[in-house]
């Protein structure tokens, strides 16, 4: 997972961003709300990551693809997995603080 300019650029933004969400989110519904915001944002990425490949027809219709049209496909699905596992990790981050401290405090 290379990393190119453009995401060097955006990266301090989002993480103010995602500063933002976390503290406002912790101020509206407390940790106990951030852990249930975890496990939806989890839940929701863990199954996109589930139908990446898609259906029975998606499988067929690979099989009739050029090797070309194949490593656009696979090049394609790569580009996706990227905010993907970012989410995932936000996900793991907020289950993680917001139960832990709600059980703890």
């Amino acid at each position: 997972m290379r990393f190119t300019k453009w995401d060097y650029i955006a990266f301090p933004f989002l993480a103010a961003l995602l500063i933002g969400v976390g503290y406002g989110a912790l101020r509206l519904v407390g940790f106990f709300g951030l852990g249930i915001l975890g496990l939806v944002i989890g839940f929701i990425a863990v199954r996109m990551d589930l139908e990446r490949d898609g259906g029975p027809e998606q499988f067929k219709a690979r099989d009739r693809m050029s090797r070309a049209e194949k490593a656009s496909d696979d090049a394609e699905k790569a580009s996706r997995l990227q905010p993907l596992f970012v989410a995932q990790v936000v996900a793991a981050g907020f289950v993680i603080l917001g139960f832990g401290f709600h059980f703890l405090l």
